[in-house]
């Protein structure tokens, strides 16, 4: 399965060509977005295929799933809040199931406890299914999750302040196997995509991509 996730920017950052353009060029199996507004509800006008927006309250973004194929509603997950006054806007996850893989769509808060208590939430939702939680951690630094293992790109994906380079998008997959994963080339968003190849662990799992369709697969969105 050939996932790719992105951190659009909300309305200053990935117009809804800029994604269609990515899907057309890069062919995922899944494309998990982050930050995306009601203007990327026409995805599939442009490209096919079936699309799932969750929207937060309070805030014109959200969290969004594009597939080609059919896939059912995804659930939307309510994660640990801030108690503090004016710590807005309340986050939820978008859990996505594809076959027998289960994709937990996040962007988490910039709290570093409190985006560990986040994905804590998340992992015990999954209940031990084969499972990937990928999207904007914004965390910085080692994230352990017991059971989970960091299979996404070990490089930059995001420019803090368009000054330091920090690695805020990112995959804790669990009995599933990353055969390749990247940080796409920065495109009109202030977040590089990530691209994934996971299947699932065990005898049946198809043999690694060989090192040729890797090198055509750097040509675009390195």
């Amino acid at each position: 399965m050939k996932v790719i996730s992105w951190n659009l920017l909300r309305l200053t950052g990935a117009a809804v060509e800029d994604v269609a353009a990515l899907i057309g060029i890069q062919k995922p199996d899944v494309l998990l977005m982050q930050e995306a507004t009601q203007h990327i509800e026409k995805l599939p006008e442009l490209v096919g295929g079936h699309f799932y927006r969750l929207s937060w309250l309070g805030r014109i973004h959200g969290l969004a799933v594009w597939s080609p194929t059919h896939f059912p509603r995804p659930v939307a997950l309510s994660l640990p809040a801030s108690r503090l006054p004016g710590r807005l806007p309340r986050r939820r996850a978008q859990i996505i199931q594809m076959g027998e893989i289960t994709l937990a769509n996040v962007h988490l808060s910039h709290g570093q406890l409190l985006n560990r208590r986040q994905l804590a939430r998340v992992a015990a939702a999954l209940q031990g299914k084969p499972s990937a939680i990928i999207g904007d951690y914004n965390a910085v630094g080692p994230v352990v999750l017991p059971g989970f293992a960091d299979v996404g790109p070990r490089e930059p994906t995001h420019l803090s302040a368009n000054v330091m380079p920090v690695r805020l998008d990112r995959c804790l997959a669990h009995g599933l196997v990353c055969r390749a994963s990247a940080a796409l080339d920065f495109g009109p968003s202030d977040h590089r995509p990530i691209r994934l190849e996971l299947q699932l662990e065990g005898p049946h799992a198809e043999p690694a991509p060989s090192s040729a369709r890797k090198d055509r697969l750097r040509r675009f969105y390195r």
